[in-house]
C-alpha cells in the first residue's frame, strides 16, 4: 500500500485560541498504540481538556481523549492515558526555559496525520483574561463591518 502524502488534520481545539494568546507553536509526534492509531484515523479524539506539560526532561500530553477502537480486542487502549510527545532536544530546552515563566502553557492546537504520521500542534500559550476576550471580539467586529463596507463601496452602493 503506498504511503499517504500531505497534511490531514483530524482534530482542532478552537476553544483554544479563543482563551489565550498563542505566542509561538511546536509540531510534536506523539507515541501511540496500534489501537489509538486506528481510532485516531477515525476521527475519534477530543482536545477539549488537554495540555501538556514538562516532565523529566519529556513533554507528555495529559487529557487527549481518544476514544477506544471498536474492533479492538483486549489489545484496546485507555482513553485518557499520557501519551508522550517527541520533539528535538533543543526544543524541549527552548520550552523548559519558557514554561518557568509565569503564566505560561502548552496547550494542543490540534491533532493531524502529516505524510503518514500522527502530528500534534503544541502553542505556547499565556491566558487571556475576561477583557481581553471582549477586546478581541470587538476588533474582529470591527474589522469584519471595514471589509463590508468597502465591498458595498466598490460596488456602487451608499451606506
Amino acid at each position: 500500500m503506498a504511503r499517504e502524502k500531505g497534511k490531514h488534520v483530524v482534530a482542532t481545539n478552537r476553544r483554544a485560541r479563543h482563551d489565550y494568546d498563542i505566542l509561538d507553536t511546536y509540531e510534536a509526534g506523539i507515541v501511540l498504540t496500534g489501537t489509538e492509531v486506528k481510532s485516531l484515523r477515525g476521527g475519534r479524539v477530543s482536545l477539549a481538556d488537554a495540555y501538556a506539560d514538562l516532565f523529566n526532561n519529556e513533554v507528555r500530553i495529559h487529557g487527549l481523549h481518544i476514544s477506544e477502537y471498536g474492533n479492538g480486542t483486549w489489545t484496546n487502549h485507555p482513553p485518557r492515558r499520557i501519551r508522550k510527545l517527541l520533539l528535538h532536544r533543543g526544543e524541549i530546552d527552548k520550552l523548559s526555559g519558557k514554561l518557568t515563566q509565569q503564566g505560561l502553557t502548552l496547550v494542543p492546537l490540534s491533532v493531524y496525520f502529516k505524510d503518514g504520521w500522527a502530528k500534534l500542534e503544541l502553542g505556547l500559550a499565556k491566558g487571556k483574561r475576561q477583557y481581553d476576550k471582549r477586546q478581541t471580539l470587538a476588533k474582529r467586529d470591527a474589522q469584519r463591518e471595514m471589509e463590508r463596507a468597502v465591498q458595498r463601496r466598490a460596488k456602487g452602493m451608499r451606506d
